[in-house]
């Protein structure tokens, strides 16, 4: 079976740093892309940062410049390294795993921005 998990969430003071961990298994994870997603309560989900097979990169306006999106493929990992947090970061991250045909999602982890 296919499993993704996320990691690395917590509670931050604003300008602080975050790297979220994205581990999947059951998957030949260097085929797929990783997306990265958030979601508030009451709120649309909202995409954050996308990396492909072949590793372009892909970021939301709103965390272009702070936040970066990388993979490990010997790993199954991916990375979120979040920088300069902001209380509006705060949210449930959720990882994708997607080959085109398919996709698998993490149960997420929450991020919390607050002094």
């Amino acid at each position: 079976q296919v499993q993704v998990v996320e990691s690395g969430g917590g509670l931050v003071q604003p300008g602080g740093s975050l790297r979220l961990t994205c581990a999947a298994s059951g998957i030949n994870f260097n085929l797929y892309a990783m997306d990265w997603y958030r979601q508030r309560p009451g709120k649309q989900r909202e995409f954050v940062a996308r990396i492909t097979s072949m590793s372009k990169t892909v970021y939301a306006d709103s965390v272009k410049g702070r936040f970066a999106i990388s993979r490990d493929n010997a790993k199954n990992m991916g990375f979120l390294q979040m920088s300069s947090l902001q209380p509006d970061d705060t949210s449930v991250y959720y990882c994708t795993v997607n080959g085109g045909v398919e996709s698998y999602w993490g149960q997420g982890t929450q991020v919390t921005v607050s002094s």
